[in-house]
């Protein structure tokens, strides 16, 4: 079956994270489709792949599926990449996914960089069992989510602005409490990459002695009760 539209995650940090597989789906599709073009051109240029490319961002894709639809019906194979990761997570893609199967098209996606799993693995948290929930509403519905996830005993993973971390951290406090174990690891991949890990009050007054953080940030909490230890597994 000819696939219509590829998935094709892309660095996180580092470009020689990227997969030979994704690069020899770049230099084969027509036309690549990205969430911001200039920032995708770098990469293109990096891998020496010279491409049209589409504008597919959160303020324009409900305006460009129809196009984009008619464009695949018509033959043309598509690549979708995002600024880092994979698309669709935390990212745009959902709808072209999801518009390209309504339309009977086939859509395959490659596996690759994500930022939460390294986040996971290196955290030292439980990752037997886990829920990722992304960037957490702004405004409403955030303190409702917050004390539904109050109770999940899964370790948690979370997107943060670097801006915005102290801030979460402390709200995280009060609906977690201030002992929660947590991880915040930012710059994955990249030369500066770091990891932060204690309580909640102490990654906190770690954060505040700094004059400022940077970097994309990936936050891990442990679930309630989480021993870190042992799986339920083990116990039987």
């Amino acid at each position: 079956m000819k696939t219509n539209l590829y998935i094709v995650p892309t660095p996180i940090g580092n470009l020689d994270d990227i997969t030979l597989r994704a690069i020899n789906v770049l230099r084969e599709v027509d036309v690549v489709v990205a969430e911001d073009t200039r920032q995708s051109s770098v990469l293109l240029k990096h891998l020496g792949i010279s491409k049209p490319m589409v504008p597919f961002h959160k303020f324009n894709e409900h305006k460009t599926l129809s196009n984009l639809i008619n464009r695949m019906q018509g033959g043309e194979v598509f690549a979708l990449v995002s600024d880092a990761g994979t698309p669709s997570i935390s990212d745009p893609g959902f709808l072209l996914v999801r518009e390209a199967l309504a339309a009977d098209l086939h859509v395959e996606c490659l596996p690759g960089a994500t930022a939460l799993i390294p986040a996971l693995v290196v955290s030292g948290l439980p990752s037997d069992r886990f829920c990722f929930e992304g960037f957490l509403p702004q405004k409403k519905g955030r303190q409702k989510r917050l004390a539904m996830l109050s109770q999940e005993t899964r370790t948690m993973i979370f997107y943060e602005s670097p801006m915005r971390i102290v801030k979460a951290l402390e709200q995280f406090v009060q609906f977690f409490g201030a002992q929660r174990k947590v991880t915040v690891s930012r710059e994955i991949s990249k030369l500066h990459e770091e990891t932060l890990r204690g309580t909640l009050e102490e990654v906190i007054a770690e954060l505040k002695s700094r004059p400022s953080v940077k970097g994309e940030i990936v936050v891990c909490v442990a679930g309630l009760d989480t021993k870190g230890s042992h799986t339920d597994e083990d116990e039987e």
